[in-house]
Formats: structure tokens, sequence, C-alpha cells
């Protein structure tokens, strides 16, 4: 009996598809809810968004993320608020994509995107710097440090993001 329901089996799977796909010739999209690679996102200005908060390494429970936050000045601004993220850096080996950085960060500078390939061919190209996380300057928008005039950043960040 036991064997005549293994040869069902089998005759009835012979019929179906196949459930592989080609990779890397063929891709499946993935789902809304992928967590990928993570970028660093700007402001329509260039600005960046990341204030140097570190709250995102704090929520990391793989202690995969490391910030040194430094101080704007109006010669060389960063970002909005009073600091910047001067280091920032991701140990990709360490991260568990579970995106707390994400639900942490009070700008929502942090994003994981729905970026998969990633691959290293060594432990330093392993971490990911700020140069290769953050997204480039919208066209025709100067990137950071841009100088700004003195005073235009005193307001607090939610009134210079309101559009008045």
């Amino acid at each position: 009996m036991n064997l005549i329901r293994g040869f069902a089996t089998t005759i009835k799977h012979v019929f179906e598809g196949p459930v592989t796909v080609q990779y890397p010739e063929q891709e499946r999209p993935v789902r809304e809810r992928f967590k990928g690679q993570h970028a660093l996102k700007r402001y329509d200005n260039g600005l960046e968004k990341c204030i140097g908060c570190a709250l995102c390494a704090a929520a990391c429970p793989a202690d995969a993320i490391w910030v040194e936050a430094a101080e704007n000045t109006d010669e060389e601004r960063y970002s909005p608020g009073e600091r910047y993220a001067k280091t920032y850096e991701i140990n990709m080996l360490r991260c568990i994509y579970c995106g707390y950085c994400e639900d942490a960060c009070p700008t929502e500078a942090i994003v994981l995107e729905h970026e998969y390939r990633l691959s290293f061919s060594d432990r330093r190209d392993a971490i990911f710097t700020k140069d290769k996380l953050i997204d480039p300057s919208p066209p025709g928008v100067p990137a950071t440090p841009q100088q700004t005039e003195p005073g235009v950043f005193t307001r607090s960040i939610p009134d210079m993001l309101d559009p008045k």
C-alpha cells in the first residue's frame, strides 16, 4: 500500500511545472516587505538625513552598526541638524536584516532597500562605509558638504522641512 502511495505522489509531481528559477538569467520579484541592502537617504536639497544620533546602532541586536557624530558648521553643512554622521559603517557579515535600525531612526535616514545581490571577496569588503551607503544627490543639487548662510539652520528640523 505504501509503495503505491509513493508511486502516485511521484507520478502526480511529474506533470507539474518546474519550481526552480534559472538565476541570474531569471529573477523572481521580491516581496514588498523584503529587507535587503541598506541605504542612507538625502533630502531634496542634497543634505543628508542622518543626524548622527546613533539610535540605529543602539537598536541593532547584532551590534553591526558604528556611528561617529561630528558638529555641522555654516562652512561645512552635511545635515540640517546640529550634528551629522562623520563615520557610518555597517558590518554586513554581522547584520541579520531585522530592520530595527530602520524603525529606530527618527529622520528615516537608514532604509533597507530591495537589493539582495550582495557578495564579498574578503572581510573588508563586507564593511559598508558611508560612501557606499549614501544615495547620490538629486540632479542639479550640490552634494555635501554645503556652505550655508549663518543662522539659516537655527530653527528646529520639523520647521525646516515644513514648506510654509
